[in-house]
């Protein structure tokens, strides 16, 4: 397991943009770096579904729903990954979630709330 931490969420008009953050702060260098990272985000009433990935070196995936809109990046030094989200929808709202894979295994975050007002 790795302890992920989430921030940046909070309430923006439509169309707008928010960054989200996620940290690992008690992995190790080497550990952050052999995951892949990702943010997922569940809307009230809905499952759980993928946003973006993104692997140590730099490939990234997107979901049709954000590709274009989205961007994940991260920084491997700091451990820490990020979400830009521009041209923001009321169907994003959601809470968003920050996760690490690897051989298998997941880790989540505890979310952090995006709401988008229309």
């Amino acid at each position: 397991q790795v302890p992920l931490v989430e921030s940046g969420g909070g309430l923006v008009q439509a169309g707008g943009s928010l960054r989200l953050s996620c940290v690992a702060p008690r992995a190790i260098t080497s550990v952050f770096n052999g995951h892949i990272m990702g943010w997922y985000r569940q809307a009230p009433g809905k499952q759980r579904e993928f946003v973006a990935s993104a692997s140590y070196d730099g490939r990234t995936d997107y979901s049709d729903s954000v590709r274009g809109r989205f961007t994940i990046s991260r920084d491997n030094s700091r451990k820490r990954i990020y979400l830009q989200m521009n041209n923001l929808k009321s169907e994003d709202t959601a809470v968003y979630y920050c996760a690490a894979d690897r051989e298998g295994n997941r880790s989540w975050g505890q979310g952090t709330q995006v709401t988008v007002s229309s």
